[in-house]
This record gives C-alpha cells, sequence and structure tokens, in this order.
C-alpha cells in the first residue's frame, strides 16, 4: 500500500486526500519512510525534515476534518536548498553557509504552505545552483534513480537536480527547484519528468539565495505538466517585497490545457539543429513535431540568429551578477567564519571564502569579477548586455509569427558522475538549449519524450512568449498525452 501512495501525482494526491480516502499523516510517514531507505544511496536529500512534515500534516488533518482546506492540502512537496525555510537549515550546498538557519521564509515556500503543502526536506544541489549535473555540492553527488535502474552511477542534471532525483524516485510527489539558465529542464529531461520555468517575475525571488538575479526563476519538477500547473497556479504572483515580481494577473492553466493545438503555429528554429547532434535527440525532435502536427497545430520553420551568442553570453552576465550577490559571504555576519585568521579584516575574508567556497563557485566569481573590472567591462560585460537584447528580439520578432516554439532540451542523455567534471566548457554545454530562453526571460516546459537506446530519458522543450503561460500548458498537455511517456 505504502509503495501505491508514493506513486501518486499531485493531481491523484490532492483528489484522495480531499476524499479522506487517505490521511495527510499516512501520506506523509509513507514518504519519509521511503526517503529513509533510499536516500542514503541517491542524496537527493541534504536535509530531511520529518518532525515538521509531521506536525503540517497532523495539522493538515485536522483542518480537513474542520471542512476547511488549501488547494493543495495535505500534498508532501520536497523543497531545493536555495529557499529560505523559517528555522530549517538552508545550505545552498555551500559549505560556506554551515549551520545557517533563517529566521524567515520565503515567499514561495510560505505560498505553498498557505495552501497546505507539506515539507519532506531541503533537496541537494550544485552549489548556488552553479552546475549542470549536480556534482559540485559540498554534500556530495546526487545519483539519477534511471542509473541506479541500470546498475550506472549516472548525474540527474543539475542544479536542481536532488529535486529530480526525489521526484524520480518517488520520494515526493512533487519538488521546487530554481532555474537560472536551465536549471529545472534540464534535470527534468535527464530524469524522465516534467520541469516548468515560469515567466521571469512570475514568482518572487524574496527569501531565495540569490545566483544571477536578472535570470533567477523559480518553478516546479513534476510528474506530469497538470501537477506542474496546479503548483504553479499556488506559488505564483505579485510579491512587493521583489521589484521584479509582476503584477499581471495568473491565467488559468489548468482550464487552458483543454484548449489543445489545433490552428496553433509552432516553431522549429534552425540554429538549434546543431552539427553533431545526437541522432536519437534528432529523431525524437522531429517525432515531436509530428505528433503537434497530427494534434492539429501548423508547424514552421523559424530562425533564431542571435542563438550561437546565447551560451557565452549567459557565461558573461551570470558570473557578473554571481560575483555581485556572493560578496555578502565574508565570514562576519553568519555561516562559515574560518579561525585563526590572524588579525587583518581581509586575511578572515580570504580564508573564509577561501574554504566556503567549491572550485565551481569559485570559478564563476572570478570570472565575473574579471568581467565587471576596470578596463573589461565595456569589452565584455555591456557587450554581453547588447547581445541579450539580441537573443530577446529574435524571440519577439518569432513570437510574431507562432505562437510556441519546440526543441530539444538537453543535448544528450544523463551522463556518467565524474565524465565532464574536468572540462567546464563541455559541461557548460549541457545548457545549450534552455539558455536562450532564460536570457529572454520566456516561460519554458520540458517534457519527458522517449528512451535511447540504453534506456534513459530524453527530453522536448516548449517555449512561448512572455506571460503566455496558457499557450505553454495547452500545447504542452497535448503533447504530453501524444508522447505517452512512461516515467521509473
Amino acid at each position: 500500500m505504502k509503495e501505491d501512495l508514493i506513486r501518486l501525482t499531485v493531481f491523484e494526491a490532492a483528489q484522495k486526500l480531499k476524499s479522506r480516502e487517505i490521511s495527510a499523516l499516512e501520506l506523509t510517514d509513507a514518504y519519509l519512510a521511503a526517503i529513509d531507505a533510499a536516500n542514503p544511496e541517491i542524496n537527493a536529500y541534504i536535509t530531511v525534515t520529518h518532525e515538521i512534515a509531521r506536525t503540517q500534516a497532523a495539522a493538515s488533518d485536522r483542518r480537513r476534518g474542520q471542512g476547511e482546506g488549501g488547494a493543495l492540502e495535505g500534498v508532501p512537496i520536497a523543497v531545493k536548498d536555495l529557499f529560505c525555510t523559517r528555522g530549517v537549515l538552508t545550505t545552498a550546498a555551500s559549505h560556506i553557509l554551515e549551520g545557517f538557519v533563517p529566521p524567515y521564509e520565503s515567499t514561495v515556500t510560505q505560498n505553498l504552505f498557505d495552501a497546505g503543502c507539506i515539507m519532506l526536506g531541503k533537496t541537494n544541489l550544485d552549489e548556488f545552483a552553479m552546475g549542470s549535473a549536480n556534482i559540485t555540492s559540498y554534500y556530495g553527488n546526487v545519483k539519477n534513480p534511471w542509473g541506479m535502474k541500470t546498475g550506472r552511477a549516472l548525474v540527474p542534471g543539475g542544479s536542481s537536480g536532488g529535486s529530480a532525483a526525489a521526484v524520480a524516485a518517488h520520494l515526493c510527489t512533487a519538488a521546487l527547484g530554481t532555474d537560472t539558465g536551465g536549471s529545472i529542464r534540464q534535470p527534468a529531461a535527464f530524469c524522465g519528468l516534467v520541469g516548468f520555468k515560469p515567466t521571469y517575475g512570475r514568482c518572487s525571488r524574496w527569501g531565495i539565495i540569490a545566483f544571477a538575479s536578472s535570470l533567477d526563476q523559480a518553478g516546479p519538477i513534476t510528474k506530469t505538466v497538470r501537477d506542474a500547473g496546479l503548483l504553479f497556479q499556488v506559488m505564483a504572483g505579485h510579491d512587493p517585497k521583489d521589484s521584479t515580481c509582476s503584477n499581471k494577473a495568473l491565467p488559468d492553466v489548468i482550464a487552458a490545457m483543454r484548449d489543445g493545438v489545433r490552428g496553433k503555429r509552432i516553431g522549429i528554429p534552425k540554429e538549434y539543429r546543431m552539427d553533431g547532434m545526437d541522432s536519437e535527440i534528432a529523431a525524437l525532435w522531429d517525432k515531436g513535431a509530428a505528433l503537434l502536427k497530427e494534434a492539429g497545430a501548423e508547424i514552421v520553420d523559424i530562425s533564431l540568429p542571435h542563438t550561437q551568442y546565447a551560451l557565452p553570453t549567459y557565461y558573461i552576465i551570470a558570473p557578473a551578477e554571481a560575483s555581485s550577490n556572493l560578496a555578502r559571504y565574508d565570514g562576519v555576519r553568519y555561516g562559515l567564519r574560518m579561525a585563526d585568521v590572524g588579525d587583518g579584516i581581509n586575511d578572515l575574508y580570504e580564508k573564509t571564502r577561501a574554504a566556503g567556497f567549491g572550485a565551481e563557485v569559485k570559478r564563476r566569481i572570478m570570472i565575473g569579477t574579471y568581467v565587471l573590472s576596470a578596463g573589461y567591462y565595456d569589452a565584455y560585460y555591456k557587450k554581453a548586455q547588447r547581445v541579450r537584447g539580441k537573443i530577446i528580439d529574435d524571440f519577439r520578432q518569432a513570437f510574431a509569427k507562432v505562437d510556441a516554439i519546440l526543441t530539444p532540451t538537453a543535448p544528450s542523455a544523463a551522463f556518467a558522475i565524474g565524465e565532464k567534471m574536468d572540462d567546464p566548457v563541455t559541461m557548460y554545454l549541457n545548457d545549450v538549449f534552455t539558455v536562450p530562453a532564460s536570457m529572454a526571460g520566456l516561460p519554458g516546459m520540458a517534457l519527458p519524450a522517449g528512451l535511447n537506446k540504453d534506456g534513459l530519458p530524453l527530453g522536448l522543450q516548449l517555449l512561448t512568449d512572455s506571460f503566455r503561460e496558457d499557450t505553454l500548458f495547452a500545447v504542452s498537455a497535448t503533447l504530453e498525452e501524444a508522447l505517452g511517456f512512461q516515467g521509473l
């Protein structure tokens, strides 16, 4: 019975909880038992919040018994350890935040708790969300459940790899992630899941540990498109504490799922069909386009001419913003502070930051500091911002002609742990299909689309214009149904 419980989708769990077929405490205990059994091997969670989860579940059952309850009352979820959670260790998977327990709650998690969600724990990630494989965490690698099925140690993708692994291994109904350059969509593809990045500004960034402030956006990793919509409609919305948070009205994305694709125009960007593309991914992309055409959509060839510049532009802008955001971790106010640092404040800063940050974080801080430095600002950062404007214009012109764009999500299936860790440029190429939409602030949906010859998941990505999540969910639901993917 417990095995059946932990395989429920968010929608199924919510229905069973509403009908009182199961209790929130029963469901929560089933997940906590599964986590205790599997997490030592998968390492999806940094912190498991047993007591908090059971307390929240008992309170949920009391509300339900009184005829009350929120939209997701009693649904157990996991939270990426980049979201500040009141009274719970929050690490960003970094040694430098050793012992940091926030006295406040992020807006997104508060919205979910207000809707009745239960927090099972905080999931692992690449340190400060900087990575594509979940191998830079101070708390160790996360293993992809698909690899464990075949006896191979594979990465789950990153940076939200712990969240994706937890959902794929049935250690939560759904999980919160953040997406800066593909950190929700790429791990979703590697783990055979749905990953949704809303339009930049849809979800408040208040209480999320910052990586790159003009790019970071919260979103869900789920088993179905419907589940992604159920979480989105609760977690999104205007927040006066975040000046970049939009006050545009939220669409009813669940209702939009019934709209289908008949009469819609789906763009296929020629620049995404790159030299040396994996033939299985190319075939799956063609299959996705054919399925949408069969459903009534018109397939249109389009051009996004500045695509080739998106990745190098991202790796100037994101590190520049990171170098600024991470300057606050200095060993003075909170987190790690090294002892035996001599007499000077500079010695404290240097030794604490040297010990507290991992190699990838240091690399990006140094890149970011360099491109912002006197004499190089105009040549790198300012030029990158101009190119970003060109990328945004490409998408603006494309969406004047089409309703949605279909691309692959990642250039490969999940690879072995350690396979690319000595080559940062090769690792950065994992984000080649996801970064352009992040640069433009667009909503994107990663869908599990099929398996490669090794039995590993491959994904497709759908993009729509800013704040057109209704269209994104309509097209995604149609393609999801046509693909008929079955998870673990």
